[in-house]
């Protein structure tokens, strides 16, 4: 343990790469928070449906489906920092599409943007963790992820402020009471205008893009040792197959993210339900991320008391109520509600992961990682069912009652179901591998 402390986190030798790799998991938290309030945005100006508007999302989480298993393979072969290049590549070009996306106003357009740069985003996820695990000794990896992780939320409460203020602020639309109601040429005027204020931070979030691009090739970076190696890789994933501890938590993951993209994603319908506007709806959800910022702080200090598995599974149980809450709770209460759920999600995704990956070996972890990368397709499906659950009546968010409730409140039954299997996987991995403990509490951040 003293051996440990005398160790630096990061080395000087390092610490300037190790800056730009951080910068990286600021850039796409930037990226997932700027992009939930775009759905409603969208629903707006192209008078979409709820369930039309939720393909952002479909595009956006489906390009990680699409991009994580051959950016791992990738990064098998060849350097971290060869892969880091080409995600950035990707992530500024699919930013940039959104200019001529905005001239064409094709909403498909803008989903192709999207899904383009989050194929960006799954190298950089994929490259970026365990590279900052690798720039050090292995004493204090998961102290220098952690390090790293912090300055996630960081980027989602800056992409939230910009989405905010100076997309939803400037909408148009969003000031236009019926705005189906308007003749064809004040809609053409107005969507024309939408559309260039919604590009513009795409574009500009771009060019920011190329200079950090730059930034890297300019920079010396570390090799890591193992870089190279390729085993056979028919072999992992036979074992990772018959591990089912990894293969429930990819379940795991996939039910953690669907949850956090429709918890934050549907907080503007949540809001528009009770009366409130978009704008007033982000400060609402700009709560929910300081919330979560919190959450982590906090779950990752109780970490140190308490097994992973039974720390997931009260901290499930508490969404689960938060969630019930969210549903039944008409009003602000409700909405509340839904923003309490954001501090017993903040735990979730890096602890699955490490509970996942917990007895694995560094070449199938390699592997296993891409896997729970993947597992972001749960924010493509879960948004999407959520959207046609709330078009349940029409396209508004409160035409019907389901339960006693309306759509929009009733749609949270997809989250709900969601914390109760990540409970009882919780539960699970509490029961059988409670003598991994002491493992998991490494690897769980």
């Amino acid at each position: 343990m003293n051996s440990t402390k005398k160790i630096p986190i990061v080395s000087k030798k390092v610490l300037i790469p190790f800056i730009l790799i951080t910068s990286l998991f600021a850039l796409w938290g930037f990226a997932n928070a700027v992009t939930d309030p775009m759905v409603q945005a969208f629903k707006k100006v192209l008078e979409l449906s709820n369930s039309e508007a939720a393909w952002v999302q479909m595009a956006f989480y489906g390009g990680y489906f699409c991009m994580a298993l051959p950016a791992a393979m990738f990064m098998r072969k060849y350097s971290y920092k060869v892969g880091i290049l080409i995600g950035l590549a990707l992530y500024a070009t699919g930013a940039l599409l959104f200019y001529p996306a905005a001239q064409s106003e094709s909403f498909l357009f803008f989903c192709l943007g999207l899904y383009i740069l989050t194929f960006g985003l799954a190298f950089l996820e994929t490259a970026a963790n365990p590279y900052a695990l690798a720039m050090g000794a292995k004493e204090t990896a998961t102290q220098r992820l952690n390090l790293a992780q912090a300055f996630n939320p960081v980027g989602l409460i800056a992409g939230l402020f910009v989405a905010q203020q100076f997309v939803l602020k400037n909408l148009k639309s969003d000031d236009i009471t019926d705005f189906s109601a308007l003749d064809e040429a004040s809609k053409v005027l107005i969507k024309t205008s939408d559309l260039l204020v919604i590009r513009d931070p795409y574009v500009i979030l771009g060019l920011v893009l190329i200079g950090v691009f730059i930034l890297f090739v300019a920079s010396k970076m570390p090799q890591s040792k193992d870089e190279g190696g390729m085993p056979k890789i028919g072999d992992t994933f036979r074992v990772l197959a018959k591990n089912k501890k990894y293969v429930l938590g990819v379940l795991a993951q996939i039910s953690y993210v669907g949850a956090q993209i429709m918890c934050w994603t549907y907080i503007y319908q949540y809001a528009e339900g009770i009366g409130m506007d978009s704008v007033t709806a982000g400060y609402y959800q700009m709560a929910a991320f300081l919330i979560f910022t919190i959450g982590r702080a906090v779950g990752t200090y109780m970490l140190r008391f308490m097994s992973s598995g039974k720390l997931l599974m009260y901290f499930a149980v508490l969404a689960i109520i938060f969630v019930f809450g969210t549903i039944f709770i008409q009003g602000m209460f409700g909405l509340y509600s839904l923003v309490g759920v954001s501090f017993c999600m903040s735990l979730m995704f890096p602890t699955i992961y490490g509970i996942a990956l917990g007895d694995l070996t560094e070449e199938q972890s390699k592997v296993g990682s891409a896997g729970l990368i993947m597992a972001i397709v749960g924010g493509a499906l879960m948004p999407k069912l959520q959207g046609i659950i709330i078009d349940a009546g029409g396209n508004g968010v409160a035409d019907t009652k389901i339960l006693g409730v309306s759509e929009v409140n009733f749609s949270f039954i997809l989250p709900l179901l969601c914390f109760v299997y990540i409970a009882w996987y919780g539960l699970r991995v509490f029961k059988r591998h409670e003598a991994t403990d002491d493992v998991l509490h490494n690897v769980s951040q």
